[in-house]
């Protein structure tokens, strides 16, 4: 309860523009025949995933301007020739609408997250931002490149992640995380335990050994 109660009294945006920093520096190392690779998200290869960021931000946007109830716009997000260019325009449209007079005072409705109901704007924002974080991991666990988010923002992205419940039937196939994927113990490294939090092993590799 106190976890969440900082959350909802905090103030995600610069993180979550840092985080979106992050993202991009993975998805920009991307060549063109990576994209059919499988990822750390069972459901998606490389293409798939970065579509499903491109769409979240889009989601995210939408909900900004009370728009978020139509799932439509949580899932058309498209890539084009140009993977870089169409996650580097959603972000920051995105990130332009979360710097909008009075957002931190909105109600966002996120049906991919909960069918009835909305979140406080700074709950909402928080998890764009530890969804950013991670995939960030997921892109360039596929390609193996580096993932360095930092100490700020992996402590961040574990106080969120702290509060992603953890019942059987809230994570897995067709849930935003898989189950929680230990050990999370205080002897882990941050970002170990926050991957095994959000349902990823930090020693996973993509079948056959990687991009190439």
């Amino acid at each position: 309860m106190a976890l969440l109660s900082e959350l909802l009294a905090s103030d995600f945006r610069e993180l979550d523009r840092r985080a979106s920093d992050l993202y991009l520096a993975a998805v920009a190392q991307v060549r063109p025949d990576s994209l059919h690779l499988p990822t750390p998200c069972a459901d998606w290869t490389l293409h798939g995933l970065i579509r499903h960021q491109v769409s979240q931000d889009e989601g995210f946007a939408a909900a900004v301007d009370g728009r978020g109830a139509d799932l439509r716009v949580w899932r058309n997000g498209r890539l084009g020739d140009d993977p870089f260019g169409a996650a580097k325009t959603s972000l920051d449209a995105l990130l332009t609408a979360f710097e909008q007079d009075g957002v931190l005072d909105r109600e966002f409705v996120l049906p991919e997250i909960r069918a009835d109901g909305t979140f406080p704007a700074r709950l909402a924002i928080s998890f764009h931002f530890v969804d950013l974080v991670v995939h960030a991991w997921d892109v360039a666990a596929t390609i193996g490149a580096p993932w360095e988010p930092g100490r700020e923002l992996t402590d961040a992205a574990l106080k969120v992640a702290g509060i992603v419940p953890a019942a059987p039937g809230a994570r897995g196939p067709g849930e935003s995380f898989d189950q929680v994927a230990g050990p999370i113990d205080d002897g882990v490294p941050a970002e170990h335990r926050l991957l095994a939090l959000l349902g990823r092993s930090p020693s996973w590799t993509p079948p056959g050994g990687g991009a190439g």
